[in-house]
């Protein structure tokens, strides 16, 4: 590939992917907070969900040992 094929495929790939960004909508302050919160509650709850079934199935599994 010629070296000025190159340079026109990366700036037409470049030019491309501005388009993209623009496209973009991007979430508001309120909506980021929210969904960062849900995200976070969310994976704390799951923590805490999984380590009482480790914790649980520990014990099942130490009494019949």
């Amino acid at each position: 590939m010629s070296d000025k094929k190159k340079k026109t495929g990366i700036k037409n790939w470049f030019q491309g992917l501005q388009s993209e960004f623009k496209k973009i909508s991007w979430p508001d302050k309120d909506t980021l907070v929210r969904e960062t919160v849900t995200v976070a509650v969310v994976s704390v709850v799951l923590g805490v969900i999984i380590a009482t079934l480790d914790m649980v199935l520990q014990y099942g599994i130490n009494f019949l040992v």
